[in-house]
């Protein structure tokens, strides 16, 4: 007997989350991918890119008002702004832009997935309630996730098609170009320390040293994502999305070190925004000592979220089990995850 395929429209499908979600959904045997980034993409087999810019009423309208047969929304879309007030506009503006423009013409449409944070939960503030629960109270605006969220609920009242908020911690992933990926900085920060003759310090503040924190690998949140908008009793819930194990960057940034066979240094204080200013020359040059492929530096720089990650001198982590509890399972080891991403860098040859 025929089965229908579910169509996937995935927002914002090149970056560390959307990249992911949409390599594991292509992999599934019952969906269509829609793709929409700013850069587009080559179309492939059951995937469709469209570049589309989300905020010009003209484009979007033109290439979204034909997307008829959408069954499920994963917006991961992001734009990043020098403040916390100057991100709600954007990003609540283009989250409404696609659904007031795909809702009404996609009639089979079944759910809305919402990509968040632990933003919710005033992480990025400083020392918040750990381990963090969704049922967490809120806390005082301006925060776009939580506008995004009442825009979603409100405009599902009434309707067919029911929506979940999924919230990972620091994301692991390899896509490049992107304002927001870990595991990405401190391979390019190790690989220029090495080149250097330096070793691996870790340069946040002392106190981020060690405080537990947690992490999401990029490949598993894209199947809680997936499980979430597919399982009936997730619908309308939020959900905290964690590897499952706990680290502190003082076990863990030596093993980091011994992978990429360097020493490891006390901790000194350093902003990556400053001192990597000046390393593209480095880079080059490790780029064709090695022949990697023709990544800019810029592309491959999130040292403004490196420096954000890496200060926080508080316990960052949240309640995973409600997701376990109602059946979603999978969990990795955090350690391994980083192992596996530099592999992945290395076979990219993003780095050498």
């Amino acid at each position: 007997m025929k089965t229908e395929k579910n169509t996937a429209l995935v927002v914002g499908a090149n970056g560390v989350i959307g990249t992911n979600l949409v390599n594991h959904i292509e992999k599934l045997n019952n969906w269509n991918i829609i793709a929409l980034s700013r850069r587009g993409g080559s179309n492939k087999r059951n995937i469709r890119y469209i570049a589309v810019d989300l905020l010009d009423e003209n484009d979007y309208r033109q290439k979204l008002s034909i997307l008829t047969d959408v069954t499920h929304i994963f917006y991961a879309a992001y734009q990043d702004k020098p403040t916390w007030a100057e991100l709600v506009q954007p990003n609540l503006a283009m989250l409404m832009n696609v659904v007031s423009t795909v809702e009404p013409i996609a009639h089979n449409l079944q759910h809305i997935s919402l990509m968040q944070g632990y933003k919710v939960y005033g992480a990025h503030l400083g020392p918040f309630k750990t381990p963090a629960k969704e049922t967490d109270a809120g806390h005082m605006p301006p925060e776009f996730n939580v506008d995004q969220q009442i825009f979603l609920k409100k405009q599902q009242q009434g309707k067919k098609w029911s929506w979940s908020a999924i919230r990972p911690s620091v994301v692991g992933g390899t896509a490049v170009g992107n304002p927001m990926n870990l595991a990405l900085t401190i391979a390019v920060y190790a690989t220029i320390s090495k080149e250097l003759g330096l070793p691996l310090r870790f340069p946040g503040k002392p106190g981020a040293y060690d405080k537990l924190m947690e992490m999401t690998d990029a490949g598993l949140l894209a199947k809680a994502t997936v499980w979430a908008a597919t399982t009936p009793q997730a619908a309308n819930r939020a959900f905290n999305i964690n590897n499952g194990d706990l680290f502190r960057w003082n076990e863990l940034w030596p093993k980091i070190a011994a992978y990429f066979k360097m020493e490891v240094a006390p901790p000194l204080q350093m902003p990556l925004q400053t001192v990597m200013a000046d390393k593209e020359p480095q880079w080059n040059a490790i780029r064709e000592k090695h022949n990697l492929a023709p990544h800019s530096y810029q592309q491959l720089s999130s040292w403004a979220f490196g420096d954000f990650v890496f200060s926080w001198d508080y316990d960052f982590f949240a309640d995973g089990t409600k997701v376990r509890r109602m059946g979603f399972h999978e969990f990795i080891d955090t350690e391994q995850m980083f192992y596996n991403l530099f592999n992945e860098l290395r076979v990219k040859k993003i780095i050498p």
